[in-house]
């Protein structure tokens, strides 16, 4: 998958329309805390699986280097637990890999425990309180249906 390319230097203000999208979708019953976690490593699951998608580094006018981040937009939606499920469903049915983050990983402390939270739960049973895809703009459209702009 691939993105239209981004600005040159010398037209940085050019508008940009990407051929992808980025979408995290949060469980509107969460906690402000709880949504701002599931967000921060909802992306860095995209960010993984797809580095194509982040940009070159950034620096300031005194030349300090900062680190690279999305090339794009990232849109962060809202929806109840039956919107987030249908959500996943549809993600795994156009063949796109979501993040997932289930409501029993607010209770592990690392990776590993993380993952085995996930494996020992059925794909229909999974108690989804966020995901995050990338993909054709228009599958991204078709898989948020439904769902809200974050406030």
């Amino acid at each position: 998958m691939t993105t239209t390319p981004v600005p040159s230097a010398d037209d940085p203000d050019a508008p940009v329309r990407f051929d992808t999208k980025l979408a995290v979708l949060v469980r509107d019953d969460l906690a402000v805390w709880q949504r701002l976690n599931v967000t921060a490593f909802l992306v860095s699951g995209l960010a993984a699986r797809h580095p194509d998608l982040v940009g070159e580094p950034y620096r300031d006018a005194d030349d300090v280097e900062y680190l690279p981040m999305f090339r794009q937009p990232t849109l962060v939606f809202e929806a109840d637990a039956t919107r987030l499920a249908a959500a996943h469903a549809r993600a795994l049915a156009r063949g796109l890999t979501p993040a997932i983050f289930t409501a029993e990983l607010f209770a592990t402390g690392h990776d590993s425990a993380n993952r085995a939270a996930v494996r020992g739960v059925r794909t229909a049973d999974l108690d989804l309180v966020g995901l995050a895809v990338h993909g054709p703009r228009s599958a991204v459209d078709k898989i948020t249906k439904g769902a809200r702009m974050h406030p």
